[in-house]
């Protein structure tokens, strides 16, 4: 590896990172991350902090699971890669796909279709939602309804159903067809309403209404995280994922959950949609799969829809794929991490460290009026919405985000900053110790600022 000094000198000159502007990493290089251990990392000056982000809401098992990283090493060995198309497959494939049918089995899902990450996973659902309904003699059903604040991935047809505008504007026309409701977000929402199981029912009947104004039978499927990460850690109702799932139900629309950041236990339970009584009909998977060790996600298919292809003609026929699906080297790590996954019992302690980050977070906005909302108490996601003016609720301005941001770096933790939220989502391994640092360094940003 090149020493410090080529790392500092070229950082940022070369290479265009996601989601920011190519010219403010140039002017404001990144965090060069060189290390990781546990739920710690370490930049190039030699600074430790605790990884608040989870890597990108991924790094379920921390840095330092040596069973992941013994399995990708051996599979390296033993067979670096193979095509999965049609006619050709490989044991970890076999395996991973038991081993992932086997954890969602309680959600309905009976088939796997291996992806590169969460992004494809998505695209994948869309895909095989249109063709579900062209088997079954409906093929004018090719609309896709979601939810503002939602985030799908950056596909065209993820970022055509995201609800979020930073990801749709520089990019569009997207995909036709696609139409949002109002967020589960009662902090701000159209209605001002901020009892959260009044605001499930105004959204349910907004969307029996755009149902009605859409055409039922030219809609394909209703897709939604079932706690909105990226937008911010939106909570629903109890009552909002099992509304929309009857509406869906009804209008003959299929249900798309969104797990490639809820699955795996970052609730506090396996998936998501458990949290509400919800069995969907495809769900997307990805990030904590092989817990950010190795690029891999899944789509994942319920009984009803795979009866539908696997019984159909040549129509049922697949033709989408990825040159990296059931990658073997990807399997292996999926193996070996949801084996991890089940013997730490990650779901538990994400539970029990979430609820200690969220309540730590709550007697944090009692002595920050800036703290206009906190959001969370599902496992380990945890939302901040910071404001200037408490009262309007006037959103805090990108400058003071950012020194807020260095602050709590300097202070020990690393965070997330999205706009005028901050975002959490350490390991589900972090201990109640680094819980502890995580709501110190919090503490120490607020008061910079």
């Amino acid at each position: 590896m090149k020493d410090d000094n080529f790392l500092r000198e070229n950082n940022a000159r070369h290479m265009w990172h996601p989601m920011g502007h190519p010219g403010a990493a140039m002017e404001h290089p990144p965090t060069v991350i060189m290390g990781a251990q546990g739920s710690t990392i370490t930049d190039l000056d030699g600074a430790t902090v605790v990884d608040a982000v989870g890597g990108l809401w991924c790094v379920n098992l921390g840095y330092s699971n040596d069973k992941v990283k013994e399995a990708v090493a051996k599979q390296l060995y033993d067979l670096p890669y193979y095509s999965a198309f049609a006619g050709t497959t490989n044991p970890a494939a076999i395996e991973a796909s038991y081993l992932v049918r086997e954890f969602f089995a309680e959600d309905g899902i009976e088939r796997v279709f291996f992806t590169s990450g969460g992004s494809d996973s998505v695209d994948t659902c869309l895909r095989l939602a249109r063709q579900y309904h062209r088997l079954r003699g409906e093929p004018n059903r090719t609309k896709f309804m979601s939810l503002k604040k939602g985030y799908h991935g950056t596909h065209f047809g993820g970022a055509s159903v995201n609800g979020n505008n930073r990801f749709r504007i520089n990019y569009e026309p997207l995909l036709a067809g696609c139409f949002h409701l109002t967020a589960p977000y009662t902090y701000r929402n159209p209605y001002d309403e901020t009892d959260p199981a009044r605001l499930a029912q105004l959204i349910a009947q907004a969307a029996e209404d755009e149902i009605q104004f859409q055409g039922p039978g030219s809609i394909a499927a209703f897709i939604m995280e079932p706690i909105l990460g990226a937008g911010g850690v939106l909570v629903p109702h109890e009552t909002f994922m099992p509304l929309m799932r009857d509406i869906c139900d009804r209008h003959g629309i299929l249900m798309i959950a969104d797990e490639v950041i809820c699955g795996f236990g970052r609730t506090g339970d396996w998936s998501g949609s458990r949290h509400w009584g919800v069995k969907p009909d495809l769900m997307s998977a990805a990030k904590g799969i092989t817990s950010g060790y190795f690029p891999v996600g899944a789509a994942l298919i319920s009984g009803k829809v795979a009866e539908v292809f696997e019984k159909s003609d040549e129509a049922g026929a697949i033709y989408h794929g990825y040159t990296y699906s059931a990658h073997p080297v990807g399997a292996a790590a999926v193996i070996a991490c949801l084996e991890e996954t089940l013997r730490l019992d990650t779901k538990t302690n994400a539970a029990a460290r979430g609820t200690q980050l969220y309540e730590g977070c709550l007697k944090l906005a009692e002595k920050y009026d800036v703290i206009g909302d906190v959001r969370g108490g599902h496992g380990l996601m945890t939302g901040l919405e910071v404001v200037s003016d408490p009262a309007a609720k006037t959103p805090m301005g990108n400058d003071a985000m950012q020194r807020l941001h260095k602050a709590t770096y300097e202070a020990g933790t690393m965070v997330r900053v999205g706009g005028n939220n901050i975002m959490m989502s350490p390991p589900l391994v972090i201990t109640e110790a680094e819980v502890d640092s995580i709501l110190d360094a919090l503490d120490a940003g607020f008061a910079a600022i």
